[in-house]
């Protein structure tokens, strides 16, 4: 019987000819990510860090992203205490304030290679499975000993594969799939499962594999994961790294799997994740007309170039409606940078959006568009939980970059392919 991918990289890992699903193996990640946490993290391990130091200036990549600038004195600590930390030991991969959030900083610089392993104490790490990277979240406490001794245990879990076929119509995008799949299987129905995406894969872009793979944990993943193709090779030289750089895996083609499911995208239609569970999933004709307050544009699920490209689309020439607030959040400097450069921060800034720097802010209600009691959000964030925008008595919708521009311009969830 053959190996999926998740059997074969953490086989490599192991220094093992192959593992069963459900083994224990101990392995040296290529890369441990942590961002504002880092703090805590390392306020664990002072003394052993004191005594034994950091077991390699390689391992960390820290961003600092949560609350960017910081937006009270405790925070503002937190990050000198990590630039104290950064100048100490000689961390070489560290980005601070205003580069970006964290996944996306983390594939745009480089670090997540075709068949590593990168953990990291977030669990949207799962993002860079986008590239072929065996990539999961850890907790703080797995992450501070990390830091000082290299390496950690995982289980072999069993593999989901999930077959898409065909491309998307117009007005339908990566998010309405990922939400598609999650409404379907259930927040947990991937628990602690490699998820594997196979068939048409070249019909969708990297950054649209990134937005799949970012939503994996929504489903219960450990991992989510593209195989690597000219698209992924092209994406990763932009980046700089070269061809050479990597070994890509792939899953064998007698692989065993849990479960199989397959999806044709030209019959997918624009869907809605309502409150307060990202699996509440509906299609976006069920609750057009629901009045919403704030819009929010970004994230690491949708900040890339081509997600303002897409709403931009919508609102270029119009403008939006004046009882709605619309939060536009790129994911990076670069993507900020690109977006200004190719006027579309300036189209989305005169339809009425309010541009925020590069970072997480609203997304987890740390700041910048914190939600008032009652008030509904459209997002295109990964999380609708109650609470999580920063108010318990407050709902968040989440949907595509095309859908949230629509609602925009009307102040109620709109179908946005009667805006196209």
């Amino acid at each position: 019987m053959g190996q999926t991918f998740a059997q074969k990289v953490l086989a490599k890992a192991a220094g093992n000819p192959h593992v069963a699903v459900g083994q224990i193996v101990t392995v040296k990640p290529a890369h441990l990510l942590t961002h504002d946490n880092t703090s805590a993290i390392v306020g664990k391990i002072d003394k052993d860090l004191a005594e034994f130091g950091l077991v390699s200036r390689d391992l960390p990549i820290i961003v600092l992203d949560h609350v960017i600038p910081a937006s009270d004195e405790k925070t503002a600590t937190g990050h000198a205490k990590i630039r104290k930390f950064i100048d100490k030991y000689g961390v070489r991969h560290f980005y601070d304030v205003g580069e970006g959030i964290c996944h996306q900083v983390v594939i745009e610089k480089g670090h997540a290679l075709p068949g590593t392993i990168i953990v990291g104490s977030d669990s949207h790490t799962c993002s860079y499975g986008a590239v072929g990277c065996f990539s999961t979240g850890i907790d703080r406490t797995e992450a501070a000993a990390l830091l000082l001794t290299g390496e950690t245990w995982l289980k072999v879990p069993p593999s989901l594969k999930i077959t898409v076929r065909g491309r998307f119509a117009r007005g339908v995008s990566a998010k309405d799939l990922i939400l598609r799949i999650i409404g379907d299987i259930g927040a947990d129905g991937a628990d602690y499962a490699a998820v594997e995406f196979h068939g048409d894969i070249g019909n969708l872009s990297v950054e649209e594999r990134f937005t799949v793979a970012n939503m994996g944990v929504e489903m219960g993943a450990k991992i989510a994961v593209f195989p690597v193709d000219e698209q992924t090779i092209a994406y990763l030289q932009a980046a700089g790294v070269p061809r050479n750089a990597y070994e890509p895996v792939w899953a064998d083609k007698d692989a065993e799997y849990a479960r199989e499911l397959t999806y044709d995208l030209a019959k997918l239609e624009p869907v809605v994740a309502c409150p307060h569970t990202v699996d509440n999933v509906k299609p976006v004709g069920e609750v057009a007309g629901k009045k919403i307050d704030q819009c929010l544009l970004g994230t690491c699920t949708n900040g890339r170039l081509s997600d303002l490209h897409e709403a931009a689309a919508v609102l270029k020439g119009r403008h939006v409606s004046p009882k709605v607030r619309l939060l536009v959040l790129p994911a990076s400097r670069s993507i900020y940078e690109a977006a200004a450069q190719d006027g579309t921060l300036l189209a989305l800034s005169r339809a009425g959006a309010t541009v925020l720097p590069p970072g997480c802010g609203p997304c987890l209600g740390a700041h910048q568009g914190i939600l008032a009691p009652g008030e509904v959000c459209l997002s295109t964030a990964n999380r609708n939980f109650k609470g999580r925008m920063g108010c318990k008595e407050a709902e968040i919708y989440l949907a595509s970059p095309a859908t949230v521009a629509a609602t925009a311009l009307h102040g109620v969830i709109t179908d946005p392919r009667k805006e196209m």
